[in-house]
């Protein structure tokens, strides 16, 4: 508890409990957030997360007499964000899923805003939304809501004096705007056992950067495109909806699968600027090989890496740019990353698990290709 003085007597200073301003949320927003958190944690298992809730409420009193679990989850189906099928069996509604990548965007990347219609600025002048200082003399073909009107007037005012002047063509300006860009981009997302290894829990913050990320391109990017895929002995891809409920599973590491299909994946977007964000805690693996496996969990199979760095080459040859987001600090692991990110000229940051949201919301918003 942290006290406060109330006011200051001859007799000495008294105290009172400090009630942070804000911190005035109704019973329902402070258990929801919780449960949106527990639901990360479960991969989107209801009645795991009810459970959960259930053993904290025991231990630390969340709920009072007047607002109990059972009006909680009456308030969740009543509020859009479970669907009920059955008695006591619920699944999440797509209002709840969209609220957990909102929760997530709002953890990881708390200071981003909405701004601006959906482009990335560039350093080149151009067609765009952003306007610069600067000014240019009118030619054929500008917009006329680009035309710098005070300018334009004092250009016709001192070519012909204050008392009689007119207006030409030859007197506008125009301010310049910045050239835009779109990106077209993949996330991987590591789902080898290795990432809830020795019981260090290292999925649940790659998912919510995932969904951060995610709802981030939604909002401040619409005209992005955003492909999400994850990998493990094989690569596939899955659904923004799907991030909640992503597990680990008794996979290896199949790094060149995943890199393979973001590629095919890039190779079907029409925009020049692509890049794939690679969100990983270890070393290759596996590979795909005669119809089955050939895998290695001991040190780096030169095999295996070797393929891996191929892939690494053939991104660099296609213009895609790679970053990747370690989130292991095993010297020998970081060497590897350091191998692979010299063979796609990419980048790489190697980060702990609290700043890995930092790390890729930076990337993805300064990592453009300038393109006029």
């Amino acid at each position: 508890m942290v006290l406060l003085p109330k006011s200051i007597l001859m007799r000495g200073i008294h105290f009172e409990k400090f009630i942070p301003k804000g911190n005035n949320k109704g019973p329902f927003e402070r258990l929801f957030n919780l449960f949106k958190e527990l639901l990360v944690h479960t991969s989107g298992d209801v009645g795991e997360a009810l459970d959960w809730m259930n053993e904290i409420d025991r231990e630390h009193k969340l709920t009072t007499d007047s607002y109990g679990m059972g009006d909680f989850i009456e308030d969740l189906k009543k509020r859009g964000y479970l669907n009920e099928e059955g008695s006591e069996n619920y699944t999440l509604s797509s209002k709840m899923e969209q609220s957990i990548r909102q929760t997530a965007l709002n953890e990881i990347f708390g200071k981003i805003r909405k701004s601006g219609p959906g482009d990335h600025s560039s350093s080149f002048s151009g067609k765009g939304d952003e306007i610069q200082p600067e000014v240019r003399h009118y030619q054929f073909g500008d917009g006329l809501d680009k035309i710098a009107l005070t300018e334009s007037l004092q250009n016709a005012q001192i070519r012909m004096g204050t008392d009689d002047w007119m207006l030409s063509s030859d007197d506008l300006l125009v301010r310049e705007t910045d050239l835009k860009t779109q990106t077209s981009s993949v996330l991987m997302i590591d789902i080898s056992h290795s990432m809830i290894l020795y019981g260090e829990d290292r999925i649940t913050p790659a998912k919510k950067v995932a969904m951060a990320l995610a709802e981030y391109i939604r909002t401040k990017y619409p005209k992005d495109t955003l492909d999400i895929i994850v990998f493990g002995n094989d690569a596939w891809e899955i659904k923004l909806k799907d991030l909640p409920y992503l597990q680990v599973g008794p996979y290896h590491t199949n790094t060149v699968a995943g890199l393979k299909l973001a590629q095919n994946l890039l190779k079907r977007k029409r925009n020049p600027n692509k890049q794939i964000l690679m969100i990983t805690d270890g070393k290759p693996s596996c590979l795909n090989e005669n119809g089955g496996y050939y895998q290695n969990s001991f040190g780096l199979d030169r095999k295996i890496v070797n393929k891996t760095l191929n892939e690494a080459a053939s991104c660099r040859r296609q213009k895609i740019n790679v970053t990747t987001f370690m989130i292991a600090q095993d010297p020998y692991l970081q060497q590897f990353i350091s191998e692979f990110t010299e063979e796609a000229k990419g980048k790489a940051f190697y980060s702990g698990l609290d700043n890995l949201g930092q790390f890729v919301i930076h990337d993805y918003a300064q990592n453009k290709r300038k393109t006029r």
